[in-house]
């Protein structure tokens, strides 16, 4: 009887070695460059009581009502998360980071979790970056996170790329917009999709995010949110796209852009690429002053974003972004004969304590197939040892890329890679992101 086959589940992949690489580099490129913003990384777990995500993200939106991996155990319901914001102010709350003083500026990356459709650059489980910034009102805070976002994707040669903006006001500009947006809408409420008018009586905001096609005539000619801001969310508004324009960050202004969580207030953005077809975002956020207090805490305003690192992937393949560098290996050791094994085993350690990576030969096969490995290996160097090599004291090191080959001693062998290891370093500081183009 055939054995069963097995499979990962639908919508998500397995990110094999050759992948890994360019995760573990924008990864680490979003490390390096948050610490130079001086945000701290947050990690939550996974799992998530279901009453924070419906409180965070409203009855009303499509993940909660369609799109959240849920499961109980005993009297308790849970879901993988979804999103990270609202995990992240959970966090703040129980653990009163508030009494770290100042504002925290909190980053994160991980995986997140939507019972949707795959397609390109989305699956069900996807994996985010992102950024919150808690405590503080200042429009500062919102030019600053809108400026780390913008930052990462110009570092990583993105440039092809529009920043909307837009304010949806504090509560009481919402409320008198959703009372414009529903007389507006009233006389034609028949004619919308089912889902906007699901949408029609709890959060009409959410129909400017439709994007069913019975809908949009009646958004492209829909009241605008600016129209109605308060004179505080006017002035907030006017002071983030000024820090934006000290900057040298540009934007458009869109009126219709209102994001599609509910607890967002105020400034709300999207950075979009033409490069990803008609699902264009990479990322968006926005500021979300009410959501601290509805999951429990004190009033706390708080600004952050979030971004999907599977469409940054999708967007640097069309640009022809190389991220990190093809798999390599430092030294491979060529053995002849069980003394060399022996002796290339011990090498080993010696090696890598000078910050190199090296390996060797586990399956016992002759020189000719050690040295083919080596080339798929991508090795930059071998170190070929046999009887005479080790009863000499002098080991053959062959450049794999210039075909130069040295008889030397181990301790020469280790000070020339310690130099060439230095060089690379400071090579790879100065060039670490390639097109293909550029290595043609």
């Amino acid at each position: 009887m055939a054995k069963h086959k097995f499979s990962t589940h639908h919508g998500m992949v397995d990110i094999l070695p050759d992948e890994v690489r360019k995760w573990q580099y924008l990864e680490n490129l979003i490390h390096q460059e948050a610490e130079k913003f001086n945000f701290e990384e947050i990690r939550t777990p996974i799992m998530e009581q279901t009453e924070l995500i419906v409180r965070g993200l409203g009855q009303l939106t499509d993940i909660v009502s369609k799109e959240i991996f849920s499961f109980s155990r005993g009297d308790d319901n849970y879901v993988l998360r979804p999103e990270l914001t609202a995990p992240v102010v959970r966090a703040f709350v129980e653990n009163h980071l508030d009494q770290r003083g100042g504002s925290q500026k909190l980053y994160y990356i991980g995986p997140m979790f939507r019972a949707e459709r795959p397609q390109k650059g989305r699956q069900r489980q996807f994996h985010q970056f992102g950024v919150e910034v808690l405590g503080s009102a200042d429009p500062v805070a919102d030019a600053e996170v809108i400026a780390f976002m913008v930052h990462i994707y110009k570092k990583l040669g993105i440039a092809n790329t529009t920043l909307k903006l837009n304010s949806i006001g504090d509560p009481e500009s919402r409320e008198a917009y959703k009372k414009a947006l529903k007389e507006y809408l009233k006389p034609n409420f028949e004619k919308l999709s089912d889902i906007s008018q699901t949408r029609f009586e709890k959060n009409p905001l959410r129909i400017l995010d439709s994007k069913e096609e019975e809908d949009q005539p009646f958004i492209e000619t829909a009241p605008v949110i600016t129209d109605f801001l308060s004179e505080e969310s006017k002035v907030h508004y006017t002071q983030v796209k000024e820090y934006l324009d000290d900057l040298g960050i540009s934007y458009v202004e869109d009126p219709y852009l209102v994001r599609g969580m509910d607890y967002y207030t105020q400034t709300a953005f999207e950075l979009i690429s033409p490069d990803l077809g008609s699902q264009d975002a990479l990322a968006g956020g926005g500021r979300y002053d009410l959501l601290v207090e509805e999951i429990g805490g004190k009033p706390t305003p708080a600004v952050g974003f979030a971004a999907g690192m599977e469409r940054l992937f999708i967007a640097c393949e069309e640009l022809d972004i190389k991220l990190g560098s093809e798999k390599s290996v430092d030294i491979y050791i060529v053995t002849l004969g069980d003394a060399a094994r022996k002796w290339g085993l011990k090498q080993l350690p010696a090696i890598r304590e000078k910050g190199l990576s090296a390996t060797m030969d586990y399956m016992g096969r002759s020189m000719k197939a050690q040295m083919k490995d080596a080339n798929r290996e991508n090795a930059r160097y071998t170190i070929i040892v046999g009887e005479n090599e080790l009863n000499e004291g002098k080991f053959t090191l062959r450049n794999m890329k210039e075909s130069e080959e040295n008889q030397l001693t181990m301790d020469e062998i280790l000070n020339k890679l310690s130099a060439w290891l230095n060089v690379r370093r400071s090579i790879f500081y100065k060039h670490p992101i390639s097109r293909s183009s550029d290595r043609k």
